[in-house]
């Protein structure tokens, strides 16, 4: 079974682009909001940079708005 988690900052365009996408799609992820601090320290602590969106499959970190809209396309 994947493990997945999104990392996103609501004001972003590319965030909007996943997510859009996935109201879309009716897919449904575990969220996290980078504006919550603990969030965001973790995307740093784990992907090694602040960007957003990132897309964790068990564990391992996605950047790219499309590269996740792909993977989900194809994935979920």
């Amino acid at each position: 079974m994947l493990e997945l988690q999104l990392y996103y900052r609501p004001t972003c365009p590319f965030c909007r682009r996943v997510l859009d996408y996935m109201d879309k799609k009716k897919i449904s992820l575990d969220l996290k909001d980078i504006m919550e601090k603990a969030n965001q320290d973790r995307l740093i602590k784990v992907g090694g940079k602040s960007q957003v969106p990132c897309l964790f499959i068990n564990g391992k970190a996605m950047y790219e708005s499309d590269d996740i809209i792909q993977w989900l396309g194809v994935n979920c």
